[in-house]
């Protein structure tokens, strides 16, 4: 398994001033799926949120994390096979209204994990979608797509 390292900024006040003087709580943080941080955390400027997510295909599944940083997408996650086949992660995006092809972020035969991280340049007019597919060299057999471009992202 490889090491992943996310630094995410966070912030130890009970209640952060806007530049519009808006004062957020730590209950609407709550609400918007944002954890405050802990009074140990060191203090820095804003909180990155973070949206789960998770597919699956026969004997494999995949699941890890997903936010936005500088003009990014980020997918963070790991590619589990409980099975002897071989299995891999794909992703499509569309732009407007133009649809690429698929593209593959990991793959693995037999039984173990594999962790990865893809980005994808992001703007409000992209949508994506990940499968987790049996075999490692196309889409023809998948599990259901999932969105990774759905509200909340950041």
């Amino acid at each position: 398994m490889s090491l992943r390292i996310r630094t995410r900024a966070t912030t130890t006040t009970a209640a952060l001033t806007t530049a519009t003087g808006t004062v957020v709580t730590a209950a609407a943080l709550a609400l918007s799926g944002v954890a405050p941080a802990s009074a140990s955390t060191p203090a820095a400027t804003t909180a990155a949120a973070t949206v789960p997510w998770s597919a699956s295909h026969a004997t494999a599944s995949a699941a890890g994390d997903r936010w936005l940083a500088s003009g990014k997408l980020v997918l963070d996650g790991t590619l589990t096979n409980t099975g002897t086949g071989c299995y891999s992660v794909w992703t499509r995006f569309a732009h407007d209204f133009v649809v690429l092809p698929y593209t593959k972020h990991a793959e693995i035969c037999g039984a173990g994990s594999v962790d990865f991280t893809a980005t994808k340049s992001y703007t409000y007019t992209v949508t994506g979608t990940l499968r987790v597919c049996r075999g490692t060299t196309d889409t023809a057999d998948c599990g259901p797509g999932v969105s990774i471009t759905h509200w909340p992202i950041g």
